[in-house]
This record gives C-alpha cells, structure tokens and sequence, in this order.
C-alpha cells in the first residue's frame, strides 16, 4: 500500500519552507490541506504559495472557487480523492499539508455521517449565541472538553454541531470518533515548533503581510464580494474589513491584534 503522507501544523511554522527544501532534492508535489487557499484572489491574507514557490514546488487544491461561492468539506474530501487518482496514475510524488484540522480529519476518517442534521435545533442553538455570545462555547467546553480543544473558539459551524450531536444522541462528539476507522493509507506527521519561536514566526508574518498589501487586498476585494461572504470572516481579512470601517483607533493597534 502507498502511503501518503500527511504534514499537519500550526500557521506560521514553516510548513512551506520545509517543502520548497524538500522538492529541491526530489520531484515534489503539494496537496493544500488549508480551508482558505480555496479561495482565488485572496492570497496574501491566506498566506498562499507565491507564483515563484509554486514554480518550484507544484501546489493543488488552491484557487478552487471564487470568495462569494459556497464549499464544504465534503467537496473537499471529494476534489482530494480525484487529485490522489490523478496523482497516482501519474506516479507522482506528492503529500497533503495544511493546518485545517477538519480537513485532515475528513480524508482520513471520511464524512462523520453519524446523526441526521436537525435545522430547527441549529436555528435555536445560533439564536442562544447571538443573544450571549460565548454561551455555546460554555456549554460544549463542559458536555464534551475533548472536542472544545479541537475546534476553534471562533467556528460556531462546529460547535453548534458538535452540540447537535450531543443533544440528538445523548453521546459526545469526541466518543462517536472514536468508532472511526481511520484510512490506512495516510500516515500523519506534526510539525511543532517551540511557542515563542511560533509567536515570533506569527508576528513577522503579519508585519511581512502588511508590507505586501493586506490592506489594499481586501479593499480591492470588498469591491467585488460582500463582506458577508463566509470567505471574509476568516482571521486577517474580518480584522482588515474591521480596521477598514474605522473600528481600531490607530493602525498600530489593529496590527497588534492581527498578530
């Protein structure tokens, strides 16, 4: 069996360096394992690949869609296994890498098809969070901890189903994965660098962003796509959009919250 290997890690530690040093002794191709460098136009927010990297180093999975049109990851999971089909029958050499941990989860264990969705329950679950922000974070944090460490404070698409399931089953999230099997065929690899260097890393990146053009990126984007669009609330263009509207006293300070 071909394994394919999956590099997982944290923004900002080196996974795109890693790689470029890689494809320099070998034939090397990526599979962005990343939910925002999907979207085309929207790359320096994304910290996407640059022309001259994906020159050295061929990337798939990016510039998919438009930042106004709709994707989830059962697309993603789909566009993944005709990529590995067409990757193989080519006899390529080629890994999957990213941070978007939803996104390794579904190739490795497939769509969590587990309990039937429930759209009045999710309507009164997001009316809870707009009238107490923070309240299904609470709750989850206290019905399932495990699943509350995975999915990030800020994805309520996750949480609200996370919860879902809970209420539906009267099992948590977490304990209904681990009925999983996992595919055999990709083997898992973390990079982890030190916190401190991770910061370091983190703020050099925002200050490097906004020296390529953030902040005009996402004006020349809020001219084309409603600030609405899911693809705007991600990390870096929601806080542009915001510094955009007036909503920092200062550029320094908007900065600082960026990083």
């Amino acid at each position: 069996m071909k394994k394919i290997p999956i590099i997982y890690a944290p923004t900002a530690s080196g996974k795109t360096s890693l790689l470029l040093k890689l494809s320099e002794r070998f034939p090397l191709e990526v599979c962005s394992m990343d939910s925002m460098q999907i979207y085309k136009e929207m790359d320096i927010g994304t910290a996407k690949p640059t022309e001259m990297e994906q020159r050295i180093c061929t990337h798939h999975l990016i510039d998919i869609i438009k930042p106004d049109e709709s994707f989830d990851v059962n697309q993603y999971r789909m566009l993944s296994l005709e990529k590995i089909k067409a990757l193989n029958k080519e006899d390529k050499t080629y890994v999957f890498a990213g941070g978007t941990g939803l996104y390794m989860d579904v190739l490795r264990y497939g769509i969590f098809q587990g309990v039937a969705k429930d759209e009045v329950l999710r309507k009164k679950l997001l009316v809870q969070e707009k009238n107490i922000p923070g309240t299904l974070r609470k709750k989850l944090s206290s019905i399932d901890p495990e699943s509350a460490k995975k999915i990030h404070p800020n994805d309520i698409k996750r949480t609200i189903r996370a919860l879902e399931v809970y209420i539906l089953s009267g099992r948590t999230f977490s304990d209904l994965g681990k009925d999983r099997t996992p595919d055999k065929r990709f083997e898992l690899f973390f990079l982890l660098p030190e916190r401190e260097k991770l910061y370091q890393n983190i703020n050099f990146r925002v200050e490097e962003m906004i020296k390529r053009g953030l902040i005009e990126e996402t004006k020349y984007l809020l001219k084309r796509f409603s600030h609405n669009s899911q693809s705007m609330k991600a990390i870096g263009y929601r806080e542009t959009i915001d510094f955009l509207n007036n909503q920092f006293e200062s550029k320094e300070e908007y900065i600082d919250t960026l990083k």
